[in-house]
């Protein structure tokens, strides 16, 4: 195990450096609402090396609808609503949490999924705050984390150029951004990551770059995205991979997290070509360069079909008759998983109410132009 003897990460415009990467060990609801497991988690994570610890502020009601029924996860189909139901918690979990992560001397990260969550995680005071990708074009949930100036992580998983230029344009408040790429696939194939966007990300941009992996190889997607300029990884770790959490099963444990830390760092004081000739030798040069790619941004083979289908988008809350006046209440932006049909992107929002349904909009399912 690496040994964490780092003072408390400090904020500073050089948060994110290539030269001195980030490791996140994001714990999401692994924790199964146990203040004790968290605190187990935290200390195997820093032992492993990680430097931050992210954790998932979840609300039932603010990232999906009860009809989505049962959606397909890495440990099988569940009914995801009730389970978010089951792992609401009051703001002292998180608390807790957050003073036993800085008394650690590593860095509290929260994701929070919608104004509720961000609200509560405001009275925190965090230092640093993660926006995941399905909520990338929640322009709502943007437009409030921009107001608070903090740095931000924006990760871009199923997205565009065009969408990723739209979320950057609402955070411009922030003090610093950090852009991670991303596949939206559990586990997601490492030769779906195409890392030579990094650069290019950067360039077009203008901000560092990181990379959220879901992959399972632990050492092949972080080593070789901190050649390509990352300064940022961040990976789910977990205890057990048999542990009940809804990540668990394509979460690192300790000790495979442990070798990827020490990779990362390697791979941090190496030159880029090293690493890369590195790898290409001890895996094979055709699949390094599949895992380089070809550096042109587009939708990954894993998660091409679900475009528009796990992002948010606006939904009724209730069944609206042909007819009513749709008043602010009666929808909300969420994630269709899969399963719901999308509705009008988010930015339309502000638009929808005082609007008349032309046709009949059950409960859950999107609204679209057509149906006002």
């Amino acid at each position: 195990m690496i040994e964490n003897k780092k003072k408390l990460i400090k904020i500073d415009n050089s948060v994110f450096c290539p030269q001195n990467p980030l490791i996140i060990a994001e714990l999401g609801t692994s924790h199964n609402s146990s203040i004790g497991k968290a605190k187990e988690m935290i200390n195997a994570a820093a032992q492993a090396g990680a430097g931050c610890i992210k954790v998932q502020m979840v609300f039932a009601d603010e990232i999906l609808s009860p009809n989505t029924g049962e959606v397909p996860l890495p440990g099988g189909k569940i009914r995801l609503y009730d389970r978010f139901k089951a792992l609401e918690l009051e703001r002292e979990f998180y608390e807790e949490i957050k003073e036993y992560t800085e008394s650690k001397g590593l860095l509290f990260l929260c994701t929070p999924f919608g104004r509720k969550s961000a609200n509560i995680l405001k009275q925190l005071q965090p230092k640093i705050v993660k926006i995941a990708s399905p909520e990338l074009n929640f322009t709502g949930l943007l437009e409030e984390i921009a107001d608070w100036g903090l740095p931000v992580l924006l990760s871009s998983g199923v997205s565009r150029l065009s969408d990723i230029e739209t979320a950057i344009s609402i955070l411009k408040p922030v003090s610093q951004l950090c852009l991670l790429h991303c596949v939206t696939s559990y586990p997601a194939p490492e030769t779906d990551y195409n890392l030579s966007v990094l650069p290019n990300l950067a360039a077009i941009f203008g901000v560092p770059v990181g990379v959220s992996d879901h992959s399972a190889d632990p050492e092949l997607v972080p080593a070789l995205s901190i050649a390509m300029g990352a300064a940022v990884i961040e990976k789910h770790f977990c205890l057990s991979k048999t542990d009940p959490g809804l990540d668990d099963p394509i979460a690192l444990p300790p000790e495979e997290f442990s070798k990827m830390s020490c990779a990362i760092q390697c791979a941090a004081k190496a030159a880029d070509t090293e690493t890369i000739a590195y790898y290409s030798r001890e895996r094979g040069e055709d699949l390094v360069q599949q895992i380089l790619g070809s550096g042109v941004k587009e939708l990954a083979s894993s998660e091409k079909a679900n475009y528009r289908l796990t992002n948010r988008s606006i939904h009724a809350l209730r069944d609206i008759q042909k007819g009513e006046i749709i008043k602010k209440g009666d929808y909300a932006c969420l994630r269709t998983e899969k399963i719901l049909r999308p509705g009008l992107e988010p930015i339309w929002e502000k638009n929808i109410e005082g609007r008349t349904a032309r046709n009949f909009i059950p409960a859950g399912e999107g609204i679209r132009f057509e149906d006002i």
